[in-house]
């Protein structure tokens, strides 16, 4: 789903820091909008900032300078409980000794909603997350897959206009984990409620988000739609983060504004994007995502924008070969070859890279 109101956002940081001791800031300067009915993933390693953010929001960690606001309205200094904001932990923090059907009630209890709502408002729930007819059972008698559609159903039965995830699916199995990403997505296309959502996988944020906001060292590296942050990184670290990538160090030549002339160490010359704006005789790394390299097994009659390489492993992939290759001079590249050109190349065999001038982008 599309942000509906992009002038109003749900929820604003501006000019936010959090330290612990008072010297150094593990959050340094987040402005950040989050906009109603998006899915927004904070994807980052450990560290980073994005679980600090997440605990601010939750209302769990008060920044030290800077301002959170709810619909325009500051809730800097508002307890969690106040904030009404559905909580999925990684743990799932499921009530052992209740049942189902009384963890998932127990958020309506608290907020003393009259009984007689509260069975019918539980049975929806948890047909929501496909756990209808369980509700009698104790947690530990569920699967973890189970437990952590339990603690989703608790999140949403109070029906939040937020629901906060610290990385709920990191304890799951790969199998289970990658099934959880897609019901959460089709759970949250249904329902239409703002997802914030911890992770530092970022296969699981390009898969569920409509926006991922790259976090490293307390600040917040680039926010865009998965596609764009996939296809074009600002900056080297979040083209090394997100994706896999084939990266070249070098030169740069001649420089025209957005484009660039890349020499490398081998003397061969390739035309990229200048994203850093930088001048010529820049010591630079390009990237180029493995599957935008077209490899060539004969030499070919344009080496425009062509370096010559050896292929070192081929490995299957089930849908592609994954080809590594030698580079002179440089680090190994990794190349993305589909199934469906039938090429069955060797190690040792020779091979022309052919990378087109929008996907080699260079950076200072």
């Amino acid at each position: 789903m599309s942000p509906t109101h992009p002038g109003h956002p749900l929820v604003r940081f501006t000019g936010v820091q959090k330290t612990y001791d008072g010297l150094s800031l593990v959050v340094k300067s987040l402005d950040l909008d989050i906009q109603r009915g998006e899915f927004l993933s904070l994807l980052g390693p450990s560290g980073s900032g994005k679980t600090t953010t997440l605990m601010m929001l939750a209302g769990f960690e008060s920044p030290t300078a800077g301002e959170i606001l709810l619909d325009g309205a500051p809730i800097t200094r508002t307890p969690p409980h106040k904030r009404n904001f559905g909580m999925v932990f990684q743990n799932y923090a499921l009530f052992p000794h209740l049942t189902v059907a009384q963890n998932v009630a127990y958020p309506l209890t608290v907020r003393k909603v009259p009984k007689a709502d509260i069975a019918s408002r539980v049975a929806k729930a948890l047909d929501m997350v496909q756990l209808g007819g369980k509700g009698d059972r104790l947690p530990a008698q569920l699967s973890g897959g189970q437990q952590q559609r339990v603690a989703l159903a608790r999140a949403l039965v109070f029906e939040p206009q937020l629901v906060l995830m610290d990385e709920p699916l990191g304890a799951l199995d790969k199998q289970l984990r990658e099934h959880m990403q897609i019901e959460l997505k089709e759970l949250h296309r249904q329902l239409g409620v703002t997802f914030v959502y911890v992770t530092h996988d970022q296969g699981e944020a390009l898969t569920m988000s409509d926006r991922v906001a790259v976090f490293n060292d307390g600040l917040i590296q680039q926010i865009d739609p998965v596609e764009k942050l996939y296809e074009t990184p600002v900056n080297r670290f979040v083209a090394g983060f997100v994706g896999d990538s084939t990266l070249l160090t070098g030169v740069t030549g001649h420089v025209d504004r957005d484009a660039c002339e890349l020499v490398l160490p081998s003397g061969e010359h390739l035309s990229g994007i200048n994203v850093n704006h930088v001048l010529p005789g820049t010591q630079v790394v390009a990237s180029v995502r493995p599957e935008r390299i077209e490899a060539q097994f004969v030499p070919p009659e344009n080496l425009s924008n062509c370096i010559a390489a050896a292929v070192t492993d081929v490995i299957y992939f089930g849908d592609h070969l994954r080809l590594r290759c030698a580079i002179a001079g440089q680090a190994p590249a990794t190349v993305k070859l589909p199934l469906s050109r039938g090429e069955q190349p060797v190690v040792g065999q020779s091979v022309w890279l052919h990378i087109p001038t929008p996907y080699l982008r260079v950076y200072r």
